[in-house]
């Protein structure tokens, strides 16, 4: 998974998080998730693209999630964020030419493991990832004294 992906899994929970009432702007959510603008815009732009939040222009413009985070995958994340999943150049679905294709024992085999890695994805929802990052506890801060 990219960074750009991952990325885009924060910012989607952080958008999940504020609910559909109003929607957010790509500076709120740089600052709610600690990330600069530029790659937040560009995040919010390509999920906009892809179906995954609506884009509203104007004064109380922003965006918001399409669909409830529990019917977003992480599959569709980064599909959207970094193409189809494709551990190899020889996977279907791989833009990437493989040279050696032909003379490669491994050719065709890397396709049950792609699959496998692209079932998991696509079993892990946004809201699975909030609800698991929700139960992890925060780090002490170091005490001064």
């Amino acid at each position: 998974m990219s960074r750009m992906a991952d990325y885009g899994v924060v910012v989607l929970s952080a958008l999940a998080q504020r609910g559909n009432d109003r929607p957010s702007t790509a500076s709120d959510l740089a600052g709610r998730t600690a990330l600069p603008v530029p790659t937040v815009s560009k995040i919010l732009n390509a999920l906009a693209r892809g179906g995954v939040v609506d884009a509203m222009r104007g004064a109380r413009g922003g965006y918001a999630l399409r669909r409830t985070a529990d019917n977003i995958t992480v599959a569709e994340i980064t599909t959207v964020l970094d193409g189809p999943v494709a551990l190899t150049a020889c996977v279907d679905g791989s833009d990437d030419i493989c040279t050696a294709e032909r003379l490669c024992p491994m050719a065709g085999g890397w396709n049950r493991i792609n699959a496998a890695v692209k079932t998991a994805l696509e079993s892990v929802t946004l809201a699975d990832l909030m609800v698991e990052s929700a139960m992890i506890e925060p780090l002490e801060t170091e005490r001064v004294m």
